[in-house]
């Protein structure tokens, strides 16, 4: 993305607060919590625009923002260096302390580029705390700025998404908390493989259907079930929402249904969505929406993506849902989420990390016998 690029220029050329030597501490806080230094009234004029932003809505079915913006005054900028997340905002042109500060902060060449327009957002990484992200935004004027963060809004909200995947993953992916031998067989039995956690059942394996159910918190009220089917020989002109919606709802029916076969999900149309992402460097079809029993006795949100490897000429369907009727559920989608992202196909899978979780099952197979 330009964006990307203008950022990668834009550090070359900051000065002394990116560069601080200081031995750093783990960052601290909520995932969705960014703390935003702006001046009371500047942050009044543009709160509506940074809540459409950052605040966006999803349905779990509940209404749940994906970030929450806390406001904060400069003054306590050295109480705030821990925060996960924070937004340092305020135009150029003004006398406002955090412009002051802003202003104090950036070498003479990127204020022209703020100035021309050319530049307004720069990301620093692990400024104060390890696992930071610290995002300035500025512009030659208020107005300038307002218009520059609704032009870039999928690009914002993306770097803060990104971090907490990234803070998220470090945490979920354990190897004292991994089920080696489950990985294995999936890679030895079907060429691919998926983090698979302590607490993951295998619930089905199914090679003749090219499906596999992992399920966690089986029968509470706390549920995280994964699928992964696979089509063979495929290409890429299944990658429609409408293909991918008549499959994922023949496998749902199929395999996701109650014990006693009297219900099977279904979904809703009215919040779902799809877009175009990039899928570890793959195109994708991303779906995103709310499951149901189509007798209506219970439901949640689901995350889906679907698509095509050129090396095993295969469409590849990966698909996390949640069943927590009695819990918020946006943090519980964002971990079977980040659990998605560690798909790999043989091909892709480092040779040192695949030696050793196959020695991991012939020293299983060599205890039974």
């Amino acid at each position: 993305m330009k964006t990307k690029i203008t950022f990668l220029s834009i550090l070359i050329l900051s000065i002394f607060i990116f560069s601080s030597c200081e031995s750093k501490r783990k960052a601290k806080g909520q995932e969705d919590e960014i703390i935003v230094i702006a001046d009371s009234a500047e942050f009044v004029n543009l709160e509506s625009t940074l809540k459409s932003v950052f605040g966006k809505v999803i349905y779990t079915p509940q209404p749940e923002q994906l970030f929450r913006l806390n406001r904060r005054d400069i003054s306590f900028l050295s109480k705030l260096k821990r925060a996960k997340n924070i937004i340092i905002l305020a135009p150029l042109n003004s006398d406002s302390k955090v412009s002051k500060y802003i202003n104090s902060s950036l070498d003479e060449n990127v204020k022209d580029l703020v100035l021309t327009d050319s530049v307004f957002v720069i990301n620093k990484y692990d400024l104060w705390s390890t696992g930071q992200l610290t995002m300035f935004l500025t512009a030659k004027d208020l107005d300038m700025l307002n218009l520059k963060l609704l032009e870039n809004k999928d690009d914002l909200l993306y770097y803060f998404k990104d971090i907490s995947n990234k803070r998220l993953a470090k945490g979920l992916y354990n190897a004292r908390f991994e089920q080696k031998n489950i990985e294995a067989n999936l890679l030895t039995d079907h060429g691919w493989m998926i983090y698979v956690q302590a607490d993951y059942k295998l619930a089905m394996n199914k090679p003749e259907d090219n499906f596999v159910w992992l399920r966690r918190g089986v029968n509470t009220n706390m549920e995280r079930w994964i699928f992964v089917h696979w089509i063979e020989d495929a290409t890429p002109e299944f990658l429609n929402k409408d293909s991918i919606a008549a499959k994922r709802d023949e496998i749902t029916k199929k395999f996701y249904t109650t014990a006693d076969d009297k219900a099977y999900v279904d979904h809703y149309d009215d919040y779902k969505m799809t877009k175009e992402v990039n899928f570890n460097d793959k195109y994708a079809i991303m779906t995103q929406g709310l499951w149901r029993f189509n007798d209506q006795s219970g439901g949640g949100p689901f995350v889906n993506y679907t698509f095509y490897d050129e090396d095993t000429k295969r469409i590849y369907m990966l698909d996390a849902s949640i069943f927590a009727p009695k819990y918020l559920k946006k943090n519980l989608l964002q971990q079977v989420d980040v659990l998605l992202h560690s798909f790999k196909t043989e091909n892709e899978v480092d040779p040192v990390r695949k030696k050793e979780i196959l020695e991991e099952l012939e020293t299983e197979e060599s205890s039974k016998e």
